[in-house]
């Protein structure tokens, strides 16, 4: 949403009108083939590196306490920094970077926005007890903790329209070294708090968790419930069927494979996805793959 929320080489704004311009042709193809489109916000928060940022800027998060790890540098792996811990007075304004980013994915022409509050990203930094130690308004108890993703979706909300905004949360994926003391009671608060916003969705991701979050979560949130993490045609089909989701959502999967969808419909073989191409250079990996009508 803003330049210091980068945190990968090569990761794509929405900031600058030059960005809004280079987005439309994206969307516009999407819409050609009757799809929807909705674009993922992703404030990176700690997980970045001066290289990335303007200026050198030290990364910011809601405590300065560093991740564990290596961050992707276009000349490498490099160590974590201890990140600047946000002034109380700064916080308000990268919630209005988010609406702002909202408002530019609609000039661009996407049907809504998702606030990625997973994989230890900012939103989840302020969320989780382990990486947010702060005294004021916004640390501490549960509800502090959960005020900067409440104020961020409610900003975004303000600008689109809860029909055109969902959340996505990873309970207990611990990636990025972000954990939480007791996350059932972490995320149940979160989802109720969610209730009063009234987003469109909850995109909740399947993690290696043995707690069952679908189970305690889904009748909390009132909107459309969508479930990622591993799935495959049948036990998609199975978890809709169910009534477990609303929708499945798939990853890799649809990178590797353009028409996913109409290989599902056909039950016909899938590409398999190339791990070492996600985070690469270049066109292989990214727009290569063959569709069903390109292998015949």
């Amino acid at each position: 949403p803003a330049p210091m929320g980068k945190g990968y080489v090569r990761t794509p704004g929405i900031h600058s009108p030059a960005q809004i311009e280079a987005w439309k042709r994206v969307v516009q193809a999407v819409h050609a083939k009757d799809g929807l489109i909705f674009l993922q916000l992703m404030h990176c928060g700690r997980i970045s590196h001066p290289s990335l940022l303007p200026g050198h800027a030290t990364p910011v998060a809601p405590s300065a306490i560093a991740a564990i790890g290596k961050v992707f540098t276009a000349t490498g792996p490099q160590d974590f920094v201890v990140p600047r811990a946000l002034e109380t007075e700064e916080i308000p304004g990268i919630v209005q970077d988010y609406q702002h980013a909202t408002r530019h994915a609609l000039e661009a022409g996407f049907d809504g926005v998702e606030l990625h509050a997973a994989s230890g990203y900012l939103p989840e930094q302020f969320l989780s007890s382990e990486t947010n130690h702060r005294t004021d308004r916004y640390g501490g108890s549960l509800e502090n903790r959960v005020r900067f993703i409440a104020e961020v979706l409610a900003g975004m909300i303000a600008e689109a329209g809860r029909d055109r905004v969902g959340i996505k949360i990873a309970p207990e994926m611990n990636f990025n070294s972000a954990s939480d003391a007791s996350p059932q009671e972490t995320y149940q608060y979160l989802v109720q708090r969610l209730g009063s916003l009234k987003p469109s969705y909850l995109h909740l991701v399947r993690t290696r968790s043995p707690f069952d979050y679908r189970a305690l979560l889904r009748p909390l949130f009132d909107g459309a419930l969508l479930q990622g993490g591993g799935f495959d045609r049948d036990s998609a089909e199975s978890l809709i069927i169910s009534g477990g989701a609303d929708a499945a959502v798939f990853g890799s999967l649809y990178l590797a494979n353009p028409d996913l969808v109409e290989r599902f419909s056909r039950n016909a073989p899938l590409n398999t996805p190339e791990r070492d191409t996600f985070y690469s250079e270049g066109e292989h990996g990214y727009i290569d793959y063959p569709t069903l009508e390109s292998a015949q």
